[in-house]
C-alpha cells in the first residue's frame, strides 16, 4: 500500500541523534516514488497547534513521527479517531510503542515502511481526558521518568543510573483502584497503566497484553524485600513479571485511580500533574497504525 501524500513531523532533538541525513533520505524517496510530502519540525512551542492547521490545509494521507516516545504521543494524540494512519520512525531513548508494534529499530529499515506496510486499528486509552497510547505509570518508574525528562543526559545508560539512584530511597505508595472486574487498596511499589507490553528499556511489565483487545491492564509491583529486587528485573526483562508473587495484573475497561499520596505519574513518557483520581477510559481501535507486514496475524 503506497501513499500518495505524506507528513512528517520530525523532533531535532530526540535521542542525541544527528538527523539532517535522514531529513535528506525521506525527500530522496519520497522524489522516488512521487509521494508528495513536508516535513515539519518540531520546537517544543506550540508544535500540536501548528501540526493541526497544517492537517487541516491540507489532507495528507499518513503522518510519521519521528522521534522518540514523547514525538509519538503528541503525534497520536491528534489522529486518534480519525482515518489518517500513525507512521513511525524511531529515533528517540526508548521507542517503547515502536518496539511493540514490530516497527525496524534500524532507520533504513523503518524508511522502508513508506512504500511496503499494512494499516491496522489499535486501542488508546485516555487519562482524565489526556491521550494515553502506549504505557502511563504511578509511583517509582513514574519518577525515575521525571528525573529523566529533568536532566541533560539521554539514552538507557542515564535512564539506569536515575533508577539506581532513585531506588535505595523510594517507598511504596498507598493507592486505592476501582475497576469494572476488580478492586485494589494497599501499598505499590509502581503502578502501571498498560495498553501494551514493555517500556522503551524493553522491561516487560505486562507479557500477555494485547494492543488491540478492547481492554487494558494495570499492573502492579507491590512492596518486596530488596533481596527480591534481583529477581524482579530479571522476570521483567524475560517476559515472565507476571509469574512474580509481588506482581498483580488486573484487566479492565475502565478504572478510577486514587493517587492517594500524590505521587508523580507520567503518561507515555512524559510527566504530568494531576489531582488525586485518574479515571481511565479505553477507545477500543481508535488509532490506525503503519506496521510491517510481519505483523498482519497479530493486528
Amino acid at each position: 500500500m503506497l501513499h500518495s501524500s505524506l507528513l512528517f513531523v520530525l523532533n531535532p532533538i530526540s535521542g542525541d541523534v544527528e538527523k539532517a541525513d535522514l531529513e535528506e533520505d525521506i525527500k530522496s524517496l519520497c522524489n522516488e516514488h512521487g509521494i508528495k510530502y513536508k516535513i515539519y519540525i518540531t520546537t517544543g512551542i506550540n508544535d500540536e497547534e501548528q501540526i493541526k492547521i497544517i492537517l487541516d490545509e491540507y489532507k495528507y494521507e499518513a503522518v510519521y513521527a519521528i522521534g522518540g516516545d514523547g514525538t509519538v504521543s503528541m503525534v497520536a494524540s491528534l489522529l486518534i479517531g480519525t482515518s489518517i494512519p500513525l507512521g513511525i520512525i524511531p529515533l528517540g531513548s526508548g521507542n517503547g510503542l515502536a518496539k511493540d508494534l514490530g516497527i525496524p529499530q534500524d532507520t533504513e529499515e523503518a524508511l522502508q515502511l513508506l512504500h511496503h506496510h499494512i494499516v491496522g486499528n489499535i486501542d488508546t486509552l485516555t487519562l482524565n481526558g489526556m491521550p494515553s497510547i502506549h504505557l502511563s505509570d504511578l509511583g517509582f518508574n513514574a519518577l525515575v521518568v521525571r528525573r529523566f525528562c529533568e536532566g541533560d543526559t539521554r539514552g538507557p545508560g542515564a535512564y539506569a543510573w536515575i533508577a539506581m539512584q532513585e531506588y535505595l530511597s523510594y517507598e511504596p505508595k498507598n493507592y486505592r483502584i476501582e475497576t469494572d472486574t476488580e478492586n485494589f487498596e494497599g501499598l505499590a511499589f509502581m503502578v502501571t497503566i498498560a495498553n501494551a507490553n514493555a517500556f522503551g528499556s524493553n522491561a516487560n511489565i505486562n507479557p500477555s497484553g494485547i494492543i488491540n483487545d478492547g481492554r487494558f491492564e494495570i499492573c502492579l509491583i507491590e512492596p518486596f524485600p530488596r533481596s527480591a529486587a534481583l529477581g524482579i528485573l530479571y522476570k521483567l526483562y524475560t517476559d515472565s513479571i507476571d509469574t512474580s508473587v509481588f506482581s498483580r495484573t488486573i484487566t479492565c475497561t475502565r478504572a478510577k485511580i486514587y493517587n492517594l499520596e500524590n505521587e508523580v505519574v507520567h503518561i507515555d513518557g512524559e510527566p504530568v500533574d494531576f489531582g488525586e483520581e485518574i479515571e481511565v477510559i479505553i477507545h477500543p481501535k481508535s488509532l490506525r497504525v503503519i506496521l510491517p507486514m510481519t505483523m498482519k496475524i497479530k493486528i
